[in-house]
C-alpha cells in the first residue's frame, strides 16, 4: 500500500484485504508476527467470553492504570472510532500512532492475506511494544482458540461467561463453545473462569493441558453486603469494597473475574487495595446499560445474544422506575432474536422495532414479526431508521418512562454519533 494514507483510508483498504470478514485461525497471523520481529517483554492478559469481556477488561485496566502500572487495551468492537479498539495509558490511541503501525504490518505481512481483526490485532502489539507499556490487556475477538489475539501466550487468562452466539463458527452447544474459548488457557499460567456454571469441556481442557485454574464459587467468590462487597480468593480477600460504578448484578461477577485475575499475578503486577477501590469506581465502557438523558431516562445497551438479554432483564428489574420502560430494538440477522425477546418480553410495556446501519442487519418488519408472538397485546410499532424509531419512543414518553436503546453494537453506535453530532 502507498505511504501518507489517513486512518480512514488504511480502514477502508483493511476491509478488501481479505475476502472473509472472518477467518479463523492462527497460521497466518503468526507468520506476519514473526516476520515483524518484535517480542513482548510485559505481561499479557488475555479476556474471553461470551459476554462480560468488555467490562473485566475495563476492570483490569482501571486498577492496573490507578497502581501506576502503564496500560495497552485492545478491544472490539468499536463505536464512533476505531481508535477506541487501542488504548494506551488510559487514552486512545492517536491516529498517526495507527497509520504508523499499520505500515509496519504491511510492511511485514509480504503476499500473506489478514482479515481487518487480525491486521489491527498485530498493529496494536505493534504500538504497545513501541509505546514501552507494562502490561497489556487483550480482548478476544470470537471464540478464543482460533482468534487472532491468541497467536500471543497469554501470562493469565479469563474466560468471563460461556453461552451461545456465533454457532456458525463455534458451535450449538455450550460445551462446544466452552472448550473454543478455553483454548486461550496455558500450560503452567493462571486460567480464571467467571461463569458460575462452566462448561465440563472448559474445566477438562484446562486441566489437561496443566493450567492453574481458579472458578468463581469455587477458587473465589463475591459477597454483596448492601452498598459494599467483598471478594474471597485463595490467598486473598479484600472487603468493604464499592459497588462498580457500572450497573448490573453480573458486574460484581466480571470484577471478581478481573480481581482474581490480579491475585494470581500480585508478585509480578502488585495492586492495593486502595488502587483496586479507585480502579472499581472508575472504570466504565460506553454501551453498557450508559445512561445518555434523563427525563425520560434514555438507556443504552449493546446486548445482543440471550445471555446478554437476561442480563439485562435483571437489571432493569434491579433498577425499577415508577413509569414504563419503552424499547427501541435493531438486531442483527445471526442472532437469536427469538431467546432475546423471550428474555425481556415481561419488562418492556412498548416496543419500536428498527433496522441498525450494517448489511448483517435485519429487517426491521421480520424482527417485528419475531417479537409480535412473544409480546401478546403489548404494543409494536416499526420504524427502520433507528434515530426516528427514539425519536418516536421520546415522544410517547412520559418523564417518568425509561426508554432502553438495545440489540446491537450497531444500534447503540447511530444513537451515540447522533448525540455526538447534535452537540
Amino acid at each position: 500500500m502507498p505511504s501518507g494514507l489517513s486512518l480512514a483510508d488504511w480502514l477502508a483498504r483493511l476491509e478488501q484485504l481479505h475476502p472473509s470478514t472472518i477467518e479463523l485461525g492462527l497460521e497466518r497471523v503468526r507468520r506476519v508476527w514473526h516476520a515483524l520481529g518484535l517480542e513482548p517483554t510485559f505481561p499479557i492478559l488475555i479476556v474471553g467470553g461470551t459476554n462480560g469481556k468488555g467490562s473485566t477488561c475495563a476492570y483490569l485496566e482501571a486498577i492496573l492504570g490507578a497502581a501506576g502500572f502503564r496500560t495497552g487495551l485492545y478491544t472490539s468492537p468499536h463505536l464512533l472510532r476505531y481508535n477506541e479498539r487501542v488504548r494506551i495509558a488510559g487514552r486512545n490511541a492517536e491516529d498517526a500512532d495507527l497509520v504508523s503501525a499499520f505500515e509496519a504490518v504491511e510492511a511485514a505481512r509480504g503476499d500473506t492475506s489478514l482479515t481487518y481483526f487480525e491486521f489491527g490485532t498485530l498493529g496494536a502489539m505493534v504500538q504497545f511494544i513501541r509505546a514501552g507499556i507494562d502490561v497489556a490487556i487483550l480482548e478476544v475477538g470470537l471464540g478464543g482458540r482460533l482468534d487472532a489475539v491468541n497467536v500471543f501466550d497469554a501470562d493469565a487468562a479469563i474466560v468471563s461467561s460461556v453461552d451461545i452466539d456465533h454457532i456458525e463458527y463455534l458451535g450449538d452447544t455450550r460445551e462446544a463453545i466452552g472448550f473454543e474459548k478455553s483454548g486461550i488457557y496455558r500450560a503452567g499460567k493462571p486460567a480464571i473462569c467467571s461463569d458460575p456454571v462452566p462448561p465440563v469441556s472448559l474445566i477438562e481442557h484446562a486441566h489437561s493441558i496443566g493450567a492453574r485454574l481458579r472458578c468463581v464459587g469455587q477458587d473465589f467468590s463475591v459477597q454483596r453486603e448492601a452498598d459494599q462487597w467483598s471478594y474471597r480468593g485463595v490467598t486473598t480477600t479484600w472487603s468493604g469494597l464499592p459497588v462498580p460504578k457500572m450497573a448490573g448484578a453480573c458486574q460484581l461477577r466480571n470484577a471478581a473475574g478481573a480481581l482474581a485475575v490480579l491475585e494470581t499475578l500480585r508478585a509480578r503486577l502488585p495492586v492495593s487495595e486502595m488502587d483496586i477501590r479507585q480502579g472499581l469506581a472508575a472504570a466504565q465502557v460506553p454501551g453498557r446499560f450508559q445512561r445518555i438523558a434523563r427525563a425520560p431516562d434514555v438507556i443504552l445497551d449493546v446486548a445482543h445474544n440471550p445471555e446478554a438479554a437476561r442480563a439485562l432483564a435483571a437489571t432493569l428489574r434491579e433498577q425499577s422506575v415508577s413509569g414504563r420502560t419503552l424499547a427501541v430494538v435493531g438486531m442483527l440477522a445471526d442472532k437469536d432474536a427469538t431467546e432475546v425477546f423471550a428474555a425481556l418480553a415481561g419488562e418492556i410495556d412498548a416496543w419500536w422495532v428498527c433496522m441498525p446501519d450494517s448489511p448483517r442487519a435485519r429487517d426491521a418488519t421480520a424482527l417485528a414479526a419475531i417479537l409480535r408472538p412473544q409480546v401478546g397485546n403489548t404494543p409494536v410499532y416499526i420504524e427502520p431508521d433507528v434515530n426516528r424509531a427514539l425519536a418516536e419512543a421520546r415522544s410517547a414518553a412520559r418523564e417518568d418512562d425509561r426508554i432502553l436503546v438495545f440489540g446491537s453494537f450497531y444500534t447503540v453506535a447511530s444513537v451515540l454519533d447522533h448525540a455526538t453530532t447534535q452537540q
